[in-house]
């Protein structure tokens, strides 16, 4: 035994002589088909190997649980009777269980286990995506209330499933929310296996939830056979159909349902982005000795031209927006107001796509290194923006294809046509820009610090001797009062003074906060202060981008040209499928701008 154990040993040792002082030149000698040298591999590699295993194995069950979802989707799309929507809420539930259960077997048993969380990945669940997390899983639980007020209004003419469905959703996303919030940045050292099954099961559920989501739009049916039942009994025509009485809490309940109904989509997929992270996370040990991670704060010192463009950008498009709502909803809207909303538009994107590019230029030159590390959170957001950008873009040529084969010369035309060549040109160029700038090493203002707490201390020391006489001088005035009669005069003198001081102190601080923010936006270089205005417009730029499509503004589709075109049900689904893509774009291009603009 001994004998085998020592040639072994130099069995292995001669392999690593070999593979050591082989050429590069490996076109001709494969050695890892020889077994000597793949049994020469160390506990690394193998760990490396049952990692890329399970993976393999967990991302095959997330594939077959999606396209069995997906199956039963279609199958209610184009088959109505054989697979009814109840089917799918019935599958969803079922899947939404057995997520529960692993969430609480992860908290309760799997979190618990000595040595579970040796790591936690700082770059993972940012405060504005948990915060992302918590907000939208607060709008979809009022959308699920609102869901079951509607159905139990409706409940002679509903399923018992209607209301069963949305009551697991909501213990789902708190469950869900919670789990995400106080977790999102672990990196688990124990059972795997299991739990890359169990993030990859509750990945696939939110993406079957965010499909039929985007797929199922019986409420804005049911909207629709309401009015036509009206105007059948206009006609004379009496037809029996679900529809909402007329009271006043069947319509709260219907418009709430309508209102909230984007946000579980976006819900949907910053939770499966979270989950994500989470299972690259699994099993990984990260070294803390090459670079240590700044958390770096937010903060409005340094900026001025930026929020103040994108206050007025945010304003204008609030008017344009409630004008579009108002004329939008009428029986017949008004072709000048399509003519509005794409003229702001128009305006809008260029002074984005040029704010884009120029930023793109000052990172080229700035001489910061590129940050060549490995994070999965970074790498994560680079495919969701360029993934998210294709339902833009995709749009946007499908209405090119559709205007130049029409009439471009036309005014409403040529608007749509310049808003879709212009949207184009303005994803690609802040994609860009974005991506430039989480790649780059943050940079580390401590000779900045260190000025501005000098400047400060002098300001207070500087400072102090007038504290100290307004002090003295007060004391003086009190002991003078308490020997003298107190009269009313005197108070109301006392009362004065009193208050003529407070506002001179109130008149001290603002000028001292007015100082130190014109200091330190005067000390920061000119590249960096660039980059926090342009990063702070086009941060405001996008949430009004996200905000004007969320509320319901869809001209895309109430304008009538390329759904003339390409025919209704090929929009409709053109529409259904770019348009949530698009909206949460709009989100996380705005995570990814505030994180270049703190590290700028």
């Amino acid at each position: 035994m001994s004998g085998n154990k020592v040639s072994k040993q130099k069995s292995c040792q001669h392999c690593k002589n070999r593979s050591a002082s082989a050429p590069h030149d490996t076109s001709t000698i494969h050695y890892e088909k020889f077994w000597l040298y793949r049994h020469c591999s160390s506990v690394q590699q193998g760990d490396r190997q049952a990692q890329k295993a399970g993976q393999l194995f967990s991302g095959l069950l997330a594939m077959n649980v999606v396209f069995l979802g997906s199956a039963f989707v279609s199958s209610m799309i184009f088959n109505h009777v054989a697979i009814t929507l109840a089917d799918v809420w019935i599958l969803l539930s079922i899947l939404k269980v057995l997520c529960l259960c692993w969430i609480i077997y992860y908290l309760l048993g799997t979190k618990r286990q000595p040595h579970a969380v040796l790591y936690r990945d700082s770059h993972a669940g940012p405060m504005w995506i948990r915060g992302s997390v918590l907000l939208f899983g607060v709008f979809s639980i009022l959308l699920n209330t609102f869901h079951i007020g509607y159905s139990a209004v409706l409940i002679q003419c509903k399923s018992r499933v209607e209301i069963v469905f949305p009551s697991i959703e909501i213990l789902f996303i708190c469950t869900q929310a919670f789990f995400l919030w106080h977790h999102s940045k672990d990196c688990i050292q124990v059972q795997h296996n299991f739990t890359r099954c169990g993030l990859m099961l509750t990945i696939a559920t939110n993406l079957l939830l965010w499909l039929l989501a985007v797929t199922n739009d019986t409420i804005h049916m049911e909207i629709e056979s309401q009015l036509r039942e009206v105007e059948q009994r206009f006609a004379g025509n009496e037809t029996v159909s679900c529809t909402c009485p007329n009271t006043t809490i069947c319509k709260v309940f219907q418009k709430g349902y309508i209102l909230l109904y984007p946000f579980n989509t976006e819900f949907c997929l910053v939770c499966c982005s979270v989950l994500y992270v989470m299972w690259k996370n699994v099993g990984r040990r990260i070294s803390h000795h090459h670079i240590p991670h700044i958390k770096h704060k937010f903060k409005l010192q340094g900026v001025v031209f930026g929020p103040l463009l994108g206050a007025i950008a945010v304003i204008i498009g609030i008017c344009v927006f409630m004008m579009y709502q108002i004329q939008a909803t009428s029986s017949v809207p008004d072709r000048q107001v399509f003519v509005m909303f794409y003229s702001y538009y128009v305006v809008l994107l260029p002074l984005m796509s040029m704010g884009a590019v120029a930023g793109t230029i000052i990172h080229a030159l700035e001489k910061k290194e590129l940050d060549t590390v490995k994070n999965p959170t970074r790498s994560l957001d680079v495919v969701l923006l360029m993934g998210a950008a294709l339902g833009q873009i995709g749009m946007s040529y499908f209405s090119i294809v559709a205007l130049v084969a029409t009439d471009p010369g036309e005014l409403l035309n040529s608007l749509i046509l310049s808003y879709s060549v212009l949207l184009i040109l303005q994803t690609i160029t802040q994609n860009v820009f974005i991506i430039d700038g989480l790649h780059r090493q943050p940079l580390v203002a401590i000779p900045e610090a260190r000025h501005t707490g000098h400047a400060g201390h002098h300001a207070a020391a500087s400072e102090r001797p007038e504290e100290e006489e307004t002090t003295t001088s007060s004391k003086q005035g009190h002991t003078r009062s308490s020997k003298e009669e107190e009269t009313k005069e005197e108070q109301i003198h006392e009362a004065c003074d009193q208050r003529r001081m407070s506002m001179l102190e109130l008149g001290q601080e603002i000028r001292r906060a007015s100082l130190s923010y014109i200091h330190s936006y005067s000390h920061l270089s000119w590249k960096r202060r660039a980059l926090r205005e342009i990063s702070f417009f086009l941060v405001l730029c996008n949430i009004i981008l996200w905000v004007i499509p969320t509320f319901g503004a869809h001209p895309v589709f109430e304008n009538g040209l390329e759904k003339s075109f390409y025919g209704y049900s090929t929009w409709f689904a053109i529409v259904n499928f770019g348009l949530p893509l698009g909206v949460f774009y709009r989100m996380h291009s705005v995570g990814g701008l505030l994180e270049v603009y703190v590290t700028a």
